[in-house]
C-alpha cells in the first residue's frame, strides 16, 4: 500500500504541507516502524528498543522532520542507521535463560514455525539483513533502500545479491 494511503492526512497545514505533531506521527506510524524494526532485529524487545531509540533521535529534530517531503523516509533512514550502526546490543540467537521452560501446546504453529527462513535471515550481517527486510518485506525500491542506508543503488544490489546467495546456501544446508 502506498505510504500516502497508509497515512491519513492530519495535523495543521502550512503552505500546503501537512504538519503533524510528534505525538500524532508516533501514534499513526508506530505499527509500521515496529514491524520494520522487528523484521531487522528478529526479536520483539530489540525491535521496541530500536524504535524507541529512533524516536528519541527524531524528537529533537521534529520541526524539520515534520515539514520534510517524506517524514517517513527520514524516520526510516534513522531507524536503519540506528540498526546498522550496531551501537545498541543485538542478539543474533534465540536462546534465552529462563527459570522454567514454558509449556507449548502440541500441533500449534506459531509465526516462527511458519517462517523457517527467519533464523537464516537473522544470521545475515546487519546491512544485508536491512536490505532484505526493506526490499522484500517493506517493498521499497532499490533507490529508496539506498536513500535509507545512505549508499548507492549498486551497493544495495550487491548486498541483496550476497544476502540471497547466503540464504540459498543456508537453506540448502538445512535441507541436507
Amino acid at each position: 500500500m502506498p505510504e500516502s494511503l497508509a497515512r491519513p492526512q492530519t495535523g495543521r497545514t502550512e503552505l500546503g504541507v501537512v504538519v503533524m505533531s510528534y505525538e500524532e506521527y508516533v501514534t499513526l506510524r508506530w505499527p509500521t516502524l515496529y514491524r520494520t524494526a522487528y523484521l531487522m532485529a528478529g526479536d520483539h524487545a530489540d525491535a521496541e528498543d530500536l524504535v524507541q531509540s529512533t524516536l528519541v533521535k527524531v524528537y529533537g529534530a521534529w520541526d524539520k522532520v515534520s515539514r520534510a517531503d517524506s517524514a517517513d523516509a527520514y524516520v526510516r533512514r534513522v531507524l536503519v542507521n540506528t540498526f546498522v550502526s550496531g551501537r545498541r546490543p543485538v542478539r543474533f540467537t534465540r536462546e534465552r535463560i529462563v527459570a522454567a521452560v514454558p509449556e507449548r501446546a502440541e500441533n500449534v504453529e506459531g509465526p516462527e514455525d511458519r517462517l523457517s527462513i527467519w533464523p537464516h535471515v537473522a544470521a545475515l550481517p546487519p546491512k544485508q539483513r536491512a536490505v532484505i527486510v526493506l526490499r522484500y518485506y517493506e517493498d521499497l525500491s532499490e533507490q529508496q533502500i539506498a536513500d535509507a542506508l545512505g549508499c548507492s543503488p549498486g551497493t544495495v544490489k550487491s548486498n541483496a545479491s550476497l544476502a540471497l546467495a547466503s540464504l540459498r546456501a543456508r537453506m540448502e544446508g538445512a535441507r541436507s
